[in-house]
């Protein structure tokens, strides 16, 4: 059958298919229930007439867009590739269309005010700093706010991050048990709540172990920053024997550093560990040990938190800690097999 001329509306799928337009929402909206057979004959008949469903106009009668808009910042960093990755998928996966949109890591209240003239039905802010303003508008709306991989006290938003402080302290503990006197650490920006939370986490578990952090650098979480950091701390007449960086780009950086222009060895003179397990720790160019931030169980719970949200719960501040990970390789450990 040839696609009518025109504008083809539910009502002449419905009318070809012989179901009810009723039918036709169902098997558009994803998570309505509609069987298997109506579900058939209506596709059917929407391939045959053309019929593409329209998302803004159910938006008006439902008051729903099912559209999350995504703030993030830092693409460069293969971790945050990842973990929007992981989002979109996971927010597709349950029917919702995420709107992705770039920030700055200063001001967004334009970014905000653009989110809110879509109709967005809620928010999950990545990375970027939040505008306390108009953050409280969409609480007040009642529209979810979830920050990602970020720490806030804001009243009603839900933060869902990786437990900064207690991996960071595993990282402490498996530098002492190695035996290694002069670990240092290289910090990212210092006005961020996950670099105060892994220094915390790292110094405080030193301390308890009767070790006194040798030197600390500052590379603000890019590749750049942690080149400059790693000199430095390699600057002086004794050496580290061990490094932390708060982030694997940083991580890279020292090992580039230590073996390129120390003429060092990675890990017999100098250990590498870095945080994040981005896809580049793996490469036999780095081969770095690194924590997992276990990315898959923060998006769901992220998800999780938005679907509630939508379905009715009240919004509240919480705060979901997730657990990371230290996965071993060569800049730790003499390991054959990741």
């Amino acid at each position: 059958m040839n696609a009518k001329i025109g504008k083809v509306g539910s009502t002449d799928v419905a009318k070809l298919a012989g179901v009810s337009r009723s039918a036709v929402s169902r098997t558009f909206t994803p998570g309505a229930y509609v069987s298997q057979a109506t579900r058939e004959k209506v596709l059917k008949a929407a391939e045959s007439l053309g019929y593409q469903p329209n998302a803004l106009a159910r938006s008006l009668t439902t008051n729903r867009s099912n559209i999350i808009g995504v703030i993030t910042s830092n693409m460069e960093n293969p971790f945050y590739a990842c973990l929007l990755q992981e989002l979109i998928d996971r927010l597709h996966s349950k029917g919702l269309a995420p709107l992705v949109l770039p920030a700055n890591e200063t001001d967004n209240d334009d970014i905000l005010t653009q989110l809110a003239s879509y109709q967005v039905d809620g928010i999950i802010v990545t990375n970027a700093h939040l505008s306390s303003k108009r953050i409280s508008s969409f609480a007040k709306a009642n529209k979810p706010v979830i920050a990602l991989n970020r720490y806030t006290e804001m009243d009603g938003v839900t933060a869902v991050t990786c437990d900064n402080v207690a991996s960071s302290a595993q990282v402490a503990d498996l530098l002492v048990n190695m035996g290694k006197k002069n670990i240092a650490f290289i910090a990212g920006l210092p006005d961020t709540s996950s670099s105060r939370d892994r220094e915390r986490g790292f110094t405080e578990r030193l301390a308890a172990r009767d070790v006194k952090i040798f030197a600390k650098a500052t590379g603000y979480y890019t590749h750049s920053g942690g080149l400059d950091a790693a000199r430095q701390l390699f600057s002086g007449a004794i050496k580290p024997d061990a490094i932390f960086a708060a982030n694997d780009l940083m991580a890279f950086a020292a090992i580039e550093v230590i073996e390129r222009e120390q003429g060092l060895r990675i890990p017999q003179d100098v250990c590498v560990v870095g945080f994040d397990n981005s896809a580049p720790a793996g490469w036999p160019s780095y081969k770095l040990t690194s924590v997992d931030q276990n990315a898959p169980r923060m998006v769901d719970v992220t998800v999780d938190e938005i679907i509630a949200r939508l379905s009715g719960e009240p919004q509240k501040t919480r705060h979901y800690n997730v657990l990371g990970k230290i996965v071993l390789r060569n800049s730790t450990h003499n390991v054959k097999s990741n």
